[in-house]
């Protein structure tokens, strides 16, 4: 249970989360997210510093282009890492190359920036595709390529259905989510003071999972017995007689 000021942002969670639960030893391979947590960077620090997979909704291409459905895209593009050039689809080949800059938000990806020159767009017959300027020429801006590869893969894994039907166990995260807000109250705070409102959070999940258990059926098959003690062996090696643990009284 983790209790953070309102104003933090969900993704900027995730790196705690994963460290609290590697001290504890109970990492996941997979960790299913809402899309509040998938930050390309926190993906990718996921996979090299714990070994786990972050699956969740990644966010889709920002650019006027990918969103309207209208014109080229960054996409559209294509990318050349290694000669540090960026065609577009007339074939134009950037003139700059800068970056990659970091940005002012710790949940971004750094960014590379590619530059065509006027004298590329200017002239171009598609370039109301391109941009809706007259006078500034079009510009790409992208991860570095590990980052790139990466969220290429995660957007064409989220297409298939195998993803959306491993994704779909969440659901029964998100009904304990409702269960929290609109059962327990706990968009309210009963108590002043970030400190006081994890504790009623902490108290709160403890008597919703007491609640949750009291609504099993009862079991028929007889309690596992406890396992007897280094102490109790050692009597028993030397047959010397011993009272029953506490926990077996009765059987």
């Amino acid at each position: 249970m983790a209790t953070t000021a309102a104003t933090t942002h969900d993704s900027r969670v995730l790196p705690g989360i994963h460290t609290r639960l590697s001290r504890r030893g109970l990492l996941p391979a997979e960790h299913l997210v809402d899309a509040g947590y998938t930050s390309l960077t926190h993906l990718e620090q996921a996979t090299r510093e714990h070994q786990v997979t972050v699956s969740g909704p990644l966010r889709s291409n920002p650019t006027r282009q990918h969103r309207q459905n209208e014109g080229f895209a960054r996409d559209d593009f294509h990318i050349d890492y290694d000669r540090q050039k960026v065609t577009c689809p007339q074939g134009q080949v950037s003139q700059g190359w800068h970056g990659p800059y970091p940005t002012s938000s710790p949940t971004a990806a750094p960014l590379i920036v590619a530059r065509f020159a006027k004298s590329q767009c200017q002239s171009c017959p598609a370039r109301a595709q391109y941009t809706t300027s007259r006078e500034s020429t079009r510009t790409v801006g992208f991860p570095p390529r590990e980052l790139r590869d990466l969220q290429l893969r995660v957007r064409t894994e989220q297409q298939t259905p195998e993803w959306k039907t491993r994704y779909a166990v969440r659901s029964g995260v998100e009904g304990t989510v409702n269960e929290f807000a609109h059962g327990y109250g706990m968009r309210r705070c009963r108590y002043r003071g970030q400190g006081k409102a994890h504790i009623q959070h902490v108290l709160t999940a403890i008597a919703v999972n007491i609640e949750r258990l009291s609504r099993l059926p009862p079991t028929e098959e007889a309690p596992t017995p406890r396992r007897p003690t280094a102490f109790q062996n050692y009597l028993d090696q030397r047959e010397i007689p011993r009272p029953k643990s506490w926990r077996t009284l009765g059987s």
